[in-house]
């Protein structure tokens, strides 16, 4: 009988299994798509900068806020790459559209829990201590962003289905469209271009749902019409398969959770160091505005990596779903190394991007701090690249209980420990940034001990068709 490996590749790419080459053909468009995606949000708040460092420091907390309602539906959707692959590596391609069906019902319910959420997100804002003269603005992009949280959803169950059987190109046409229209109307509402009124944060919004809207719209069409209907069986896969929806809650629902989890620690991080006042607010701000230009990008990797994984364990090849993992790591590493020498050596000019146009004394006073922070994120962007490999093959590999754990408890650790060293022992920003930088790393050490067991090598995901 024909090998899987030698089937997979006759249907894609035609690379080394496992390989670098053969990992880039997926993870470059999804970098791309991940790197609009930073451009949008960076271009967001280096705009409301030029407003003050109050707009930019609400545009980071509201948004991450209104991010964090839609995570656990997102990662449980987001699953449905690693499923979609699956059954693509087993050559049970009407099984694909079957998933999107399933993932598309769970973003329809998700919506209105979501909104009933919201008000919990308010209160949180009142209680954390924020300058007043944040507060106002951050719930008001918040509260335009919540209502999109729908547009969010479906495109991500479409991108996931790109994702899964390897056409990643799509997914990266749309969100450069996205982002040409984010980009374009952010300027023209924030800013009141060509006879428009000047929005501020509310046009900010707006700029982003348009955006998110045509990104949509650009992978419905893609999805549904085509040669997909007849390949994948779309017209037969509307309806409810309660066999695949288990599936896809087993090992979809410790990813949500993670996504949620870590997330919330990550939102909790951000508003402790918001809470120690203007100045640190302004300098975290500007730093962890960077490290998302740093970070993003590789969750294209970490997409390939699950997809590949996902793929070849389908098809019962985990030698080549290791040499995928492995790939995904060379290549993120040489990613990191390029943002390392970025952030060490023009840490003066990335902090300036964000200066106000009038004078602003918060900014100037919060530079030092920033050129620190900015300096110091070089050590842990080269780690980044193993948490982002090892944690997307055991997700593909359906090994997501413990990728889930080993993310939230630390994660959640770390938010603790943040929280004393701040409010009990009254650590200076500068060591508490050292804490986090070392934290990192430990996360990282944590991955990789998981993956090193093997475990996730004989998990079976879905039943094979033998042939």
């Amino acid at each position: 009988m024909e090998s899987p490996t030698k089937r997979l590749q006759q249907n894609t790419v035609k690379y080394i299994p496992g390989g670098i080459k053969e990992l880039l053909v997926i993870a470059l468009p999804m970098m791309a798509s991940s790197a609009c995606d930073t451009i949008m949000t960076f271009t967001d708040r280096l705009f409301l900068a030029k407003l003050g460092t109050s707009q930019m420091n609400a545009a980071l907390a509201g948004g991450m806020m209104s991010f964090l309602m839609t995570t656990f539906f997102m990662g449980l959707i987001g699953y449905s790459t690693a499923l979609i692959a699956q059954y693509y590596g087993s050559r049970q391609k009407k099984n694909c559209s079957v998933v999107v069906t399933q993932a598309t019902i769970i973003a329809i319910i998700a919506y209105p829990i979501i909104l009933l959420l919201a008000p919990l997100a308010r209160m949180v804002f009142r209680a954390s201590g924020i300058a007043p003269e944040q507060l106002g603005p951050q719930t008001i992009f918040f509260n335009i962003l919540v209502y999109a949280a729908i547009i969010t959803l479906l495109r991500n169950v479409y991108s996931c289905f790109f994702s899964g059987i390897g056409k990643t190109r799509i997914v990266m046409i749309a969100s450069i469209v996205s982002m040409l229209v984010n980009v374009g109307a952010n300027y023209v509402l924030v800013f009141g271009r060509f006879g428009f009124p000047a929005l501020g944060i509310r046009g900010s919004a707006y700029g982003t749902i348009f955006g998110a809207v045509c990104g949509l719209l650009i992978l419905m069409v893609a999805y549904f019409f085509g040669k997909n209907n007849r390949e994948y069986g779309i017209a037969n896969s509307y309806k409810i398969d309660f066999s695949v929806m288990r599936t896809l809650f087993k090992y979809g629902y410790p990813a949500g959770l993670e996504f949620f989890l870590t997330l919330a620690a990550f939102t909790g991080q951000i508003s402790l160091f918001q809470s120690q006042g203007q100045l640190v607010a302004t300098a975290a701000t500007i730093t962890y505005n960077w490290d998302m230009v740093a970070y993003v990008p590789l969750i294209g990797i970490e997409i390939a990596i699950t997809s590949l994984v996902g793929r070849y364990m389908g098809a019962r090849e985990p030698d080549t779903a290791h040499a995928s993992t492995m790939s995904g790591i060379k290549v993120g590493f040489i990613y990191s190394v390029v943002m390392l020498i970025l952030f060490v050596g023009f840490p003066v000019a990335l902090t300036n991007m964000f200066r106000p146009s009038a004078h602003d004394k918060v900014f100037l006073e919060a530079m030092p701090l920033s050129l620190f922070m900015v300096r110091l994120m070089a050590f842990y962007v080269l780690v980044e690249a193993m948490i982002v490999s090892f944690c997307g093959a055991l997700r593909g590999a359906g090994d997501t209980f413990w990728a889930m754990f080993i993310s939230v408890s630390l994660h959640w650790l770390m938010v603790v420990v943040l929280y004393v060293l701040f409010n009990v022992m009254h650590v200076s920003a500068q060591a508490a940034w050292v804490f986090i930088i070392i934290w990192v790393v430990m996360l990282a050490f944590a991955f990789y001990l998981r993956y090193r067991t093997g475990s996730w090598r004989n998990i079976e995901l879905i039943q094979q068709i033998e042939e």
